[in-house]
């Protein structure tokens, strides 16, 4: 596996081997690397045949700077994680490697109503960062595929919002959620968490299983209601909790019982800021057989 910290280098390296044609699939990170992450080389592997993980805390995407320096750094760990997952080549940039003009936030990316919802309610400017890195890293590395977990489901959709934008051939392929015992969605957030906060945490994850066992066609106020009570009965506090049309991220009070949904759930265990949802309805696949 070669470590690779300056942008030159990797794409020199990268442009020979696709020269090869060596088909490259690239999984952006933050690094704190858990299964979910090693997921997603794994599916890069078997699908892609090269892979590229990048590990860099993105300043621009976070709009709290405290919650930026807590962050969990194990760059040590991320790479004997990725070197035994069978990464191919990591890239480990420093901030000036990336945004070598400064970090403020100049190019707009006209995301239209995804970035005015949830995440995007919550947390302003975070997409318009999370796209000025990520284009920076595609026009560094070049991928065929980008690798990406669906916890992220509203930055999932933004991606492929931006690849659109900039007229980028990669493809977005994106993958399960990968879930501790408990059914908490794995994050590099849940470093943060004490052993007792991760288990009640789970609420969550029993929230949004909630909505898909019960969820009908009609008002959706009740359940997204009781959701949020089963999030505070275990010491969550619900910043949002929504269900949206899954295709457009359109939020509906109303279901005609028919259209593909998500549910999407923020909330609080204590300081640390969790994200999670659930394609609905549960039995989508066989709905109406």
């Amino acid at each position: 596996m070669f470590i690779i910290k300056q942008s030159k280098d990797i794409g020199v390296y990268l442009q020979k081997l696709a020269s090869n044609g060596q088909k490259i699939g690239f999984v952006p990170t933050m690094g704190a690397l858990h299964k979910g992450h090693l997921s997603l080389v794994d599916a890069a592997r078997n699908q892609s045949g090269l892979v590229v993980c990048s590990i860099f805390v993105n300043p621009t995407q976070f709009n709290d700077t405290k919650d930026f320096e807590l962050y969990p750094k194990t760059l040590e760990n991320d790479i004997y994680l990725l070197e035994k997952a069978g990464c191919d080549v990591v890239f480990v940039p420093e901030v000036d490697e990336i945004y070598p003009s400064g970090t403020e936030v100049n190019d707009h990316y006209d995301l239209g109503y995804l970035e005015t919802v949830l995440e995007g309610e919550y947390r302003k400017g975070h997409f318009q960062g999370v796209c000025q890195v990520v284009h920076r890293l595609l026009d560094i590395v070049k991928p065929h595929d980008l690798y990406l977990g669906q916890k992220d489901y509203q930055q999932c959709m933004i991606v492929k919002k931006l690849l659109t934008l900039i007229d980028s051939p990669a493809s977005v392929i994106v993958c399960p959620t990968l879930r501790e015992t408990n059914g908490l969605a794995m994050s590099s957030r849940n470093m943060r968490l004490s052993g007792s906060e991760k288990e009640k945490a789970g609420g969550i994850f029993e929230a949004l299983t909630y909505i898909g066992r019960y969820i009908k066609a009609g008002l959706l106020s009740d359940i997204t209601a009781e959701a949020c009570s089963i999030l505070e009965q275990k010491g969550l506090s619900p910043e949002y909790v929504h269900v949206a049309k899954a295709e457009n991220l359109e939020l509906i009070e109303r279901w005609d019982g028919q259209t593909q949904l998500v549910a999407l759930i923020a909330a609080y265990m204590g300081k640390v800021r969790l994200i999670d949802n659930m394609i609905l309805p549960l039995n989508f696949a066989n709905y109406g057989n």
